[in-house]
């Protein structure tokens, strides 16, 4: 686990950096000039100018992008040419707010969708499996900002229970922040529950078809331990998936809802500076959402580990077939080793031989030449015996 967590988080890196030039170069594409348009109606030249050498304007394209991304890797992620503040201080101030509106929305989406998908599954072909398929076709086929109007007629202006608008933090009134945010909170909460409700139908609908449920029903257990225990666990993995990626679109900012209840997220943020061609912002929430984004699917990947005992096992059995290959390699390396020391020393037993076969070449040279010396001798004794031979000094 922790062998694909550093490699899964060493690709967020390079994936963060394309991001962050991709980022930067769709809002070079963007018409106009951003320091004309900043400068106001009057467009005096010296302000212009000014607004050029501040936002580096007048440099080349990689020249911008490496200051701008140098502030990025210190903490800095520029100013607001509008409001003169830090643009991570901006985000500070809004993120808490459109994360808070995000997880009361998934909460409402799992509390909904999960068990309406499990209950049409199970129910398959009943009138819960319909009404539940009705409810789904209902929440995809609603515009969020529509509902949201009938709620604010119906709930604020018809009853009274809830406020139409505005947010009161919840370190100043718990009570007036969960009565501000309940509505715009079902109201992303009921489009995502549709979703999720068909996911998981979907998926339990393939999983209750398998061949160990039908062993664990056969086993005797109960029909919620078969469904609860053994067959949703292995039907959370698409669940999981959809989830991040819908958390994530929310935390990119629900800007329509906002909008209608008012809200000062994160959406309404990056539509304001859109609008006004701040680019330091447009250029830091995009980043930040990008980043939220990769990290949510770096959770989901973890959190299939965690439901999922199969990919656990898969994992462990992975890694000992990766140990054993290493074993394997270490071993056929060593063995190449040793068949080079052997070669080496097969070498030198080979230039041992052929200097004993030049050596006994010398000898028998040697020997050849004592030989036909020991022959001259021999005839020159046999000529002196025979008498033959010169005296010398007669």
């Amino acid at each position: 686990m922790l062998e694909y967590l550093v490699k899964r988080i060493a690709t967020i890196v390079p994936t963060l950096v394309f991001v962050s030039i991709l980022i930067f170069g769709l809002q070079q594409l963007l018409p106009g000039d951003p320091a004309v348009i900043l400068a106001g109606e009057e467009r005096d030249p010296n302000v212009v100018a000014y607004l050029h050498a501040k936002l580096h304007l007048d440099d080349a394209l990689p020249v911008r992008y490496g200051y701008w991304i140098g502030g990025v890797v210190r903490g800095d992620l520029g100013e607001s040419v509008r409001t003169q503040q830090p643009v991570l201080e901006l985000i500070v101030q809004k993120l808490p707010v459109t994360i808070e509106l995000a997880l009361l929305a998934m909460l409402i989406a799992l509390a909904i969708g999960i068990p309406a998908g499990i209950i049409s599954a199970v129910g398959r072909g009943t009138a819960w499996d319909y009404a539940a398929n009705a409810f789904a076709l209902w929440g995809l086929s609603t515009p969020n900002f529509w509902l949201g109007i009938l709620m604010i007629l119906l709930f604020s202006v018809q009853l009274g229970w809830l406020p139409a608008s505005g947010y009161v933090s919840p370190f100043e009134s718990l009570a007036q922040n969960l009565a501000a945010m309940v509505m715009p909170a079902f109201v992303l909460g009921n489009a995502i529950a549709a979703v999720l409700m068909r996911h998981t139908r979907s998926a339990m609908l393939q999983v209750l078809e398998a061949d160990y449920v039908r062993t664990a029903r056969a086993k005797g257990l109960r029909e919620r331990a078969v469904v609860l225990k053994h067959a949703l666990r292995n039907a959370l993995t698409p669940i999981i998936t959809l989830g991040a990626l819908e958390f994530g679109t929310l935390l990119s900012g629900a800007v329509l809802t906002e909008q209608v209840f008012t809200i000062p997220g994160f959406g309404k943020l990056i539509v304001d500076s859109v609008f006004n061609r701040d680019y330091a912002v447009v250029q830091g929430v995009v980043l930040v959402t990008a980043t939220a984004y990769i990290t949510l699917n770096l959770l989901a990947d973890l959190a299939y580990f965690a439901v999922n005992p199969r990919l656990r096992r898969a994992m462990r059995r992975s890694k000992r077939v990766r140990d054993e290959n290493t074993a394997l390699r270490n071993a056929v390396k060593s063995l190449k080793g040793e068949v080079a020391s052997g070669s080496g020393r097969i070498s030198a037993l080979e230039k041992m031989v052929a200097s004993f076969e030049r050596e006994v070449q010398r000898l028998n040279g040697i020997r050849k030449r004592t030989d036909s010396s020991l022959l001259e001798t021999k005839a020159l004794l046999a000529r002196l015996q025979e008498g033959k031979a010169p005296v010398d000094g007669s």
